[in-house]
């Protein structure tokens, strides 16, 4: 099986229908990586331990899970000390390895995140010039553990270890390395700007008595970083303009309505709404001096999302407080 081709085609196709400039870390993500691994021989190979070298690229089909395929070179194996008597030495051992596998990736997709994984897969070996067999070539099922930091959503480091039983001979080798990498498209994506409604210009009294009365509004939207219940400086003009109105019209009153993004339990997510809802309150009544008693503060947790939780953007716009008070002005 002509697996090294076979690899270079499927990664050219990957590559080609991948558009990178609108992918993001998690499903839809592009990873590749380069590698250098210590490879431990079966002893009764009679070849040495060695290196490996190589790369690898990989597609997350969902959030966690992706197929990787792989290709590397072995450095340094030589052919064991030959029986007494034999003509031949220590030769160099040509070979490379050929691996298509599943990841199972814990955790969650951010930046400053240690990500575990365990896998499973096959691959393809070919060793040249052995001393017993010459060319050596085996598949292997293989199982692996390990664990990626990314120092930010593009840019990760990883270890792990990997078994490999021979499907040909029955032997097991195993495999400890290290690498790095690159998540194409994992930068943030860009957060969608979610335009705050503009109080409606405040209307003169009707001239006429029998006119209807209008209704005036004013809506508040503010935004939390993840896993946060700090208001923002930017957010203090919105919450600033809300008080405003509710001075003008000291008839109303409102609820602060708190909500998360669905990373958590909902345990978890509900008090932290809660928090959020209660530091809007805080700024309403301490700092802008609405009436304690106007003002009240509730949690929904992440039950009303407004986006998609499973992109980074939709989770962003729904860490959020919202609020609205409504007057009649004759």
């Amino acid at each position: 099986m002509k697996f090294k081709n076979t690899l270079g085609v499927v990664i050219s196709s990957v590559l080609a229908s991948s558009s990178f400039s609108v992918l993001a870390q998690g499903q839809g993500a592009v990873e590749a990586e380069v590698f250098g691994k210590r490879a431990f021989m079966e002893s009764n190979r009679e070849v040495t331990d060695g290196n490996l070298f190589g790369g690898s690229i990989g597609y997350f089909l969902t959030d966690d899970v992706s197929l990787n395929l792989s290709h590397g070179v072995y450095r340094s194996i030589r052919s064991q000390d030959t029986l007494p008597g034999s003509t031949h030495g220590r030769e160099q051992i040509d070979g490379h390895l050929s691996t298509v596998e599943a990841l199972y990736h814990f955790g969650t997709p951010a930046a400053q995140s240690l990500r575990p994984y365990v896998s499973a897969g096959f691959g393809h070996q070919d060793l040249d010039n052995t001393f017993t067999r010459g060319d050596d070539k085996t598949t292997f099922a293989m199982v692996g553990a390990g664990a990626k930091y990314y120092f930010t959503e593009m840019f990760f480091a990883k270890a792990g270890v990997d078994v490999l039983h021979s499907l040909d001979t029955e032997n097991t080798e195993w495999q400890a390395g290290v690498g790095v990498g690159l998540n194409f498209g994992g930068g943030s994506e860009p957060v969608a700007q979610v335009e705050e409604a503009a109080p409606e210009p405040m209307p003169e009294p009707a001239p006429v008595a029998e006119e209807p009365a209008q209704v005036v509004r004013v809506e508040l939207d503010v935004k939390f970083d993840f896993d946060k219940a700090q208001v923002k400086e930017e957010s203090y003009g919105d919450i600033k303009n809300l008080a405003d109105f509710m001075k003008q019209y000291p008839q109303t009153s409102t609820t602060v309505e708190g909500h998360s993004d669905s990373v958590g339990t909902d345990t978890y997510n509900q008090q932290l709404s809660e928090k959020r809802a209660s530091a809007v309150r805080e700024v309403l009544v301490n700092q802008y001096g609405v009436e304690g008693e106007r003002v009240n503060a509730a949690g929904y947790g992440e039950t009303q999302p407004v986006a998609d939780n499973a992109t980074e953007s939709g989770r962003a716009i729904n860490r959020r407080v919202e609020a609205q008070v409504e007057a009649e002005v004759q």
